[in-house]
Formats: structure tokens, sequence, C-alpha cells
């Protein structure tokens, strides 16, 4: 396909907004699913643990999934990928409201809706990136704050729609609000050019390979049956023969030199046709050696390694508050008239926040985003461990939005990859990291709650969390300090293709 070149703008800012209305209408459920996992508990009286796997796995199937997302865009396209993507997440969430036991929503709420919000993600980025070059940061940060606002409105939405209708009629409003994905995605028009469209096929193109060996095999019947007849027909002519005697010759002719056609061909064919998957097979074996000789280099970056034991450690301990943070008040017999607003709400709104302002502070030359991102982590940290000790709805409500401001870490993360691995290496890291990312959401709000169902209180489980998020930020501290980069340059030279990230001011 032919791509004219990005626009920076038209119709571009259609796919910003259109963008923008998907991550809010996938995600807002999901990343809000802290209102439905108090329902869950009281339906289905299943473990605190248990019970978050339904939540974790909505939020981190997708990342687990993400090369194949990515395959699937890139095969398939955005709009197509879209359109199919908002039938999987409003049917996911209309099929969790039959639910009759928290086995159904693993598959219903958890992989089907969850699995249809990694491909949205995914498209909503691959267009973006196609329409945008010189504005392309701004562009996607307008539509990564969607799913931030989606958390934010969805918190409040959910609470009220159980009110008013219960947890089923909940999801199905939920669901048939999701619908609207579907236009979303009629609207993400590919960037194709229109003014040089590819040359057509001619007829003889079209035509399968199969077609032509066939004809060839005609072919040369015809030929030989015509150079057969014209020496029949004279040396009919010159011995006169009988007949009978020279149909009998003449078939016998054209059976051999039909069979010693078609065997040549044949062997041609099954002989090109075997180096071909012998080339094939080649390739990729060779392709799938050098992913790993990369992945391997890759990991002998002592940053890089350390960032990926960050993220994990992170999202193990940092995802769980969006989660759970309703039923942190509720164990702490918070009094439900002191809410003003849902905490989740606090949460979803301060990420938005987050992610421009700490994307806003990478863009500024002076600032060193790993230390930005470092930073972040230990704070998150310190929160974390101030959890236990907040027993009113006014200090929870704090700790919420310091929680989803510095969760708003995720604008400046692509930035820290790029600045520890090079731009060449960008898609293949990023790749590595966003899968454990995934499975940092998937297993720390389970976690959590098997913590409260040990202990039947929430501190010990938030002590563990606050935990791992500063082991990842000191160990992260630590590979980025400039010694290592000073004995590195006293040691032999990295091998090819290896990046260091070399703390400067002007990072």
């Amino acid at each position: 396909m032919v791509f004219r070149k990005p626009p920076d703008g038209g119709w571009g800012w259609v796919i910003v907004v259109v963008s923008f209305f998907t991550q809010f209408l996938c995600y807002g459920s999901p990343l809000a699913v802290g209102v439905l996992y108090l329902e869950w508990l009281d339906a289905f009286g299943e473990g605190k643990g248990k019970t978050a796997w339904v939540g974790s796995l909505a939020n981190g199937i997708g990342l687990l999934a993400s090369p194949v997302c990515s395959i699937c865009v890139s095969s398939f396209g955005a709009r197509p990928v879209a359109i199919f993507s908002g039938f999987m997440v409003a049917g996911g969430l209309m099929m969790s409201s039959f639910a009759p036991n928290i086995y159904f929503l693993y598959i219903s709420y958890g992989i089907v809706v969850g699995l249809g919000c990694g491909l949205l993600y995914t498209a909503t980025v691959t267009i973006t990136c196609h329409y945008f070059d010189k504005r392309r940061g701004l562009a996607l940060g307008l539509i990564s704050t969607g799913s931030s606002v989606g958390l934010f409105i969805y918190a409040a939405l959910q609470r009220e729609l159980i009110d008013l209708y219960g947890l089923d009629g909940c999801l199905l409003i939920v669901g048939a609000l999701s619908l609207n994905i579907l236009a979303c995605g009629s609207l993400m028009r590919p960037l194709e050019s229109s003014d040089s469209p590819p040359p057509e096929k001619t007829c003889v193109d079209k035509v399968p390979d199969q077609y032509f060996v066939y004809h060839e095999k005609e072919k040369t019947v015809e030929e030989n049956i015509s150079i057969l007849e014209k020496g029949y027909v004279d040396e009919k002519c010159a011995n006169n023969m009988p007949d009978y005697k020279q149909d009998s010759i003449l078939n016998k002719n054209v059976l051999s030199s039909i069979n010693v056609n078609e065997k040549d061909t044949y062997k041609k064919k099954v002989v090109e046709q075997t180096n071909f998957c012998k080339q094939l097979a080649k390739k990729k074996w060779q392709l799938y050696l050098n992913y790993w000789e990369e992945t391997v280099v890759l990991f002998k970056n002592k940053v890089f390694s350390a960032l990926f034991v960050a993220i994990l450690l992170f999202d193990i301990g940092g995802f769980p508050p969006s989660l759970l943070m309703e039923d942190v008040a509720r164990s702490a017999n918070v009094n439900e008239d002191d809410y003003r607003m849902p905490l989740i709400s606090i949460i979803g709104i301060m990420t938005a926040v987050g992610k421009l302002i700490l994307g806003i502070l990478a863009d500024f030359k002076w600032v060193n985003t790993l230390y930005l991102y470092v930073t972040t982590l230990l704070m998150t940290g310190v929160a974390l461990f101030a959890i236990p000790f907040a027993k009113s709805y006014l200090t929870l409500a704090m700790l919420s939005g310091i929680l989803g401001f510095l969760t708003g870490n995720w604008s400046i993360f692509p930035y820290v990859t790029t600045k520890t691995v090079g731009i060449e290496k960008l898609t293949h890291a990023y790749g590595i990291l966003m899968f454990f990312a995934g499975l940092g959401n998937s297993l720390g709000p389970p976690i959590v709650g098997w913590f409260y169902d040990w202990t039947q209180e929430y501190d010990t489980a938030f002590y563990f969390s606050g935990f791992c998020v500063l082991l990842g930020g000191f160990l992260l501290l630590l590979a980025a300090l400039p010694c290592w980069n000073a004995c590195a340059n006293k040691s032999s030279k990295l091998p090819p293709n290896t990046y260091s990230y070399k703390v400067a001011s002007s990072a």
C-alpha cells in the first residue's frame, strides 16, 4: 500500500477525535472496574484475590497480546480492526451481565473485553501515527487522555447505573454505549495515495500459477497433436496406408509425447516449489535467530535490564489502587455520606493531568527523563506506604490524586525507552517492556487481594506494593548512575548495536 506524506492536520484531527472517543469508550469500564469489583464480591461471594482477577485480566491481557494486536492491525488495517474490536468490547460487556459465576467473567470481561481494548489501542495509535509526523507527540498525548477521562466519568456513571438498574442493567447499558466504537472506527479512513495508485495487474498477472501449469500442459499437447496431425496427413498421402493402422501409430506417438511433457513439467514445478519452501524456511529461521540475538543484546544493557524489572514491579504494586481503592475505603469504614466523588474518578482525572504535565516536562532539554521517571517511581512507593494510615475520605482522596498523577508517567515511558536503547531498537524494546507491564497488571490486584484474604486487612498488602515499586525505582536509579558510564569507558568496547544510557543534563 502506498501512503502519502502525513498531513499533520486536515482529516488527521478527525482521527484524533475519534481515537480519543474510542479509548474513552473501550477503556472507561475496565479502568473503572473497581466499582464493579465491589458488586461482584457481594454477588458471587468469592475471595478478593479470585475476584480481582477479572479486572486485572481486562487491563493486562491487551498488553500481553500486544504483538498479536500489532500483527492484526498491520495485516487488516486500523478501520476493520477497530470495527471488529468494537463488537468484541460491546459483546463482552453484555455477556458479563449474564455471568452465572466468577469464572464466566474471566472469559467474558477479562479476556474478550481486554483483548478488544488491546486491539483498539493499537489501532488508534497506528492510524494517528500515519496522519501525524511533526505533531505526532501532541496527537498521541491527546488521544491517550481518552482512557483517563473515561476512568473519571465511568466510575461515577457505573455507580449511578448500578443504583438505578442493578449490576446486570449497568453492564448492558455500558455495553450498548460501547457500540459507538463502530461509528468511530468507520471514520478511521486509511491514508492511501490517490494521486499515484499502484498499477493494476494485467489479466495474465491475475491468473494463478496452477492455471499456468495446466495450460502449459494443454499447450504442449495441442502443439504435439498439430505437428503429428500434419505428419499424419503427409504420410497418408505418400504411403496410402490404411486409416486404422495410421490412427494406431498416431495415438501411440501422441500419448507418449503427452506423458513425457507432463512428467517434465510436473518435475520442474516440484523442484521449484521445493526450493521456494527451503528458501522461505531458511529466511524465517534467520529472522527468528536475529530477533533473539537482538533481544540478548538489549538485555546486556544494564539500564534496559533494570527498566524491565522496574516496569514489572511498578505495575504489580502501582496498579492495584486504581482497582481496589473503593474497597479500601469500605474496609476502613469510611462514611458513604462523606463521598463527594468516587476515589477512582479522582485517580482518573489526575492521571490525565499527570500525563500532560510530565509529558511537557520531558520536552525540556534540561530535564533528564530517566531521573524524572525514577522520581515518579520512588514517590509512588512512598504514597503506597501511606495508604494503611489513611482512615478518612479526605486522606484517601489526597492519596488517590497523588497516585493518579504519578501514574501519568506512562506518557514519558516511551521517551525513557528511546533514550535507553536508541530509536532503531525502540519497537523491539517497547514490545518486550509492554509484555512485562501487562504481566504486572495481571498479577498485581490478585496478589493484593490474596494478602487481604490471608490477613483480613489491606495494610500488609500495600506495604508489599510499596516495597515492590521502591525496589524497582532504586534498581533503575543504580543502573543509571554516572559511575557505570565511567566503568564502561575504561573497559573494553561494547558489542555492536548495544546502547547505554548516558546520564547528562541535556538528556
